[in-house]
C-alpha cells in the first residue's frame, strides 16, 4: 500500500474507500511514479534557476560570475537538473497575438465515460497544435483545455470537433478578452 494512504486514518477519512478503489489508486500510483526522479535542490540550484528565469540564454560564464561559482559547477548543476526533469527545455516567450494568434479560448469539458477513457481523451485533445494546455480538474468539469486560434473560424472548427468526440458529453467555451497576467516562470 502506498505510504501516502497511511496519512488518512480509516475512521477519520470518509474518502478512504474512494482512495482505495482501483482506478483512483492506480492514477495516484502513476502520478507518484512520474515524480520519482527528483533531486533535492540546494540554495545554489535555486539561484541558478532564478538566473535562468531572468534570461534562459545567459551563458554559463555569466551565471557563474553572477553567482560567484565556477563555470564547471554551473554546468554540472544545470545538467543534473535537466536529467532530473526540473528543467524541461529552453524556449522563447513569444507574443502570440503579434504572430497572428488573436483568440485564446478556455474550454471546460465534461466526459461521459470512465476515468481511463477520460485520460485517453485528454491526450487526444492535447495533440491538436492549437492546444497549449490540458488539465484534468476537480469540480463540475473534468477537463480544461486552453488553445490559441488565428480567427473564429478556426475556433469553431476545433469546438465542433471536440464536442463531436464520442467521449465528450458537454463543452463550455469561454473566449479570453484580455490578459492581466500570463506567467510560465516558476516563482523561486
Amino acid at each position: 500500500m502506498p505510504r501516502i494512504l497511511h496519512l488518512f486514518p480509516k475512521s477519520a477519512c470518509p474518502l478512504y474507500k474512494i482512495l482505495m478503489s482501483g482506478s483512483v489508486l492506480q492514477r495516484l500510483m502513476t502520478l507518484l511514479q512520474k515524480n520519482a526522479t527528483t533531486i533535492e535542490l540546494d540554495r545554489r540550484d535555486i539561484n541558478i534557476l532564478r538566473s535562468l528565469n531572468e534570461n534562459a540564454r545567459k551563458s554559463y560564464r555569466d551565471i557563474a560570475k553572477e553567482l560567484r561559482l565556477s563555470r564547471r559547477t554551473i554546468s554540472k548543476k544545470i545538467k543534473a537538473m535537466e536529467e532530473a526533469g526540473v528543467i524541461h527545455g529552453y524556449i522563447p516567450r513569444i507574443d502570440a497575438a503579434k504572430v497572428g494568434f488573436d483568440i485564446v479560448a478556455v474550454m471546460s469539458i465534461l466526459f461521459c465515460t470512465h476515468e481511463r477513457v477520460t485520460l485517453e481523451t485528454e491526450k487526444e485533445l492535447a495533440k491538436d497544435p492549437a492546444v497549449f494546455a490540458v488539465f484534468g480538474s476537480t469540480g463540475e468539469w473534468e477537463c480544461v483545455v486552453m488553445a490559441r486560434f488565428r480567427n473564429t473560424t478556426d475556433l469553431d472548427i476545433f469546438v465542433k470537433k471536440a464536442a463531436a468526440h464520442q467521449n465528450v458529453d458537454k463543452i463550455c467555451v469561454q473566449v479570453v478578452l484580455n490578459f492581466v497576467k500570463e506567467e510560465k516562470r516558476v516563482p523561486l
